[in-house]
C-alpha cells in the first residue's frame, strides 16, 4: 500500500542519545546510533521505499520524563521541539512533529503544549510515561488532581496525547530480578504503559473531559486482549469496581483511545484488536529506529484484513486524526 502515515517514529537529539542505549547491544549501538539522529536522509529513503507518505516524529524515551528537575526538563522539551520544528518545516510534506512535555510541572506541560500547537504547528504531544521528580525515584503518573488543568488544556487544544512507554525504575522493577530480559519492549513496555492507562480511566479522567483522545501503541500495549476480564471480573459476587470512573473501562477505552501497529507486526493481534475497538481507531506505525520500517510496511501490506481496512488504518484514520489533508499527495 502507497500512501501509508506512520506515527510512532523517534529521533534523538546528541544530549538524549544515551538514553536509548540500552536498548541495543555494543555491537548493534552505532547502527541505532545512527538511526537515531538522522532524519533527512536514510529514513526518508525508507519511507519512499516502503510506501510511507508520510511520519510524525517524536523525541526517544525517557528523555525529558527522566530529568527530575522541572525547569531542566521544560528546558530540553523546549529545544527538542525547535529542533524537530526545524526538521518539519524542511519537509512538510513528509514529516509532522509530536511535542516533548515536562510533565513534572503540569503548568509548564500545558505551556510548552500550547505553544507547540500554536507557534510551531505540532499535531499532539508524545509522552514517554511517568516523570521522575527527584533522585530518590520519586514519580508522578497523570491521574492525579495536579494534572487536570493540563488536561483541559489538551481537551481544549483538540490534539491527541501519545502515551509511549518506558522501564519501571529499578526500584519499581524487582518483579524482574533476574530476568531482566523482560524489560523494555518484551513485556515491561506494555505493563507499565498498560497500568498508566488503567490509572487514567480509572481515576474518572475521561468523565471530566470526554474529549481526550490517547494513543497506545503496540496495538495497545496488551489491553484490548484484558478488557473483558478487566471489567467482569468474578462477576457473580456482584461487586462493582471502587474507582471513580462512572463507567466500564471498556466503554473508555473504545470511545477514548486510539491504537498503532508500532513494533507488533502479528496479524492475530491486528484481528483481536479491530474486534474490539473497530478499524477506525487502529493507526498504522513501525517504531523507527527500534523496529525496520521494512518488516512493519511488508507485514501489514500482506496482512490479512480487508483492503477497506487497510486503507483506514495505514492512512485515512491518520488523516482525519490528525487532520493531515493539506500536503498529503493522494496514493497511487
Amino acid at each position: 500500500m502507497r500512501g501509508k502515515i506512520a506515527l510512532e517514529e523517534h529521533f534523538a537529539l546528541e544530549e538524549t542519545l544515551e538514553d536509548s542505549r540500552r536498548y541495543a547491544p555494543p555491537t548493534h549501538w552505532p547502527e541505532l546510533r545512527s538511526r537515531l539522529l538522522d532524519i533527512q536522509d536514510r529514513r526518508l529513503r525508507l519511507m519512499d521505499e516502503h510506501g510511507i507518505e508520510m511520519m510524525l516524529l517524536s523525541l526517544n524515551s525517557p528523555a525529558v520524563q527522566g530529568i527530575p528537575d522541572a525547569a531542566k526538563a521544560a528546558e530540553l522539551a523546549r529545544r527538542a521541539n525547535d529542533f524537530l520544528a526545524e526538521q518539519v518545516a524542511a519537509r512538510p510534506d513528509r514529516f509532522r512533529g509530536f511535542a516533548a512535555l515536562p510533565m513534572q510541572d503540569p503548568e509548564l506541560a500545558a505551556a510548552e503544549l500550547r505553544r507547540s500547537v500554536t507557534e510551531l504547528g505540532f499535531v499532539g504531544a508524545l509522552v514517554n510515561g511517568f516523570s521522575e521528580l527527584d533522585d530518590v525515584g520519586t514519580t508522578t503518573y497523570y491521574d492525579t488532581s495536579d494534572h487536570d488543568a493540563f488536561w483541559s488544556e489538551v481537551e481544549q487544544l483538540e490534539v491527541p496525547f501519545y502515551l509511549h512507554p518506558r522501564n519501571p525504575l529499578p526500584q519499581d522493577a524487582r518483579i524482574y530480578t533476574g530476568h531482566e530480559w523482560l524489560l523494555g519492549p518484551s513485556w515491561g513496555f506494555g505493563q507499565e504503559t498498560a497500568v498508566h492507562a488503567l490509572r487514567l480511566i480509572g481515576s474518572g479522567l475521561f468523565d471530566r473531559h470526554p474529549r481526550l483522545r490517547f494513543i497506545l501503541g503496540h496495538l495497545g500495549e496488551g489491553l484490548p486482549y484484558s478488557l473483558w476480564r478487566i471489567d467482569n471480573r468474578n462477576a457473580w459476587i456482584g461487586q462493582n469496581h471502587p474507582y471513580a470512573a462512572k463507567r466500564r473501562v471498556a466503554d473508555y477505552f473504545i470511545e477514548n483511545f486510539y491504537l498503532t501497529t508500532s513494533g507488533n507486526f502479528r496479524t492475530q493481534t491486528l484481528v483481536d484488536a479491530l474486534l474490539e475497538v473497530g478499524a477506525d481507531r487502529i493507526l498504522f506505525s513501525t517504531d523507527w529506529p527500534f523496529e525496520n520500517v521494512d518488516h512493519a510496511a511488508n507485514w501489514f501490506d500482506a496482512a490479512a484484513i480487508s483492503e477497506r481496512d487497510r486503507v483506514k488504518i495505514g492512512r485515512d484514520n491518520a488523516r482525519s486524526l490528525f487532520r493531515l489533508d493539506e500536503g498529503l499527495a493522494e496514493a497511487a
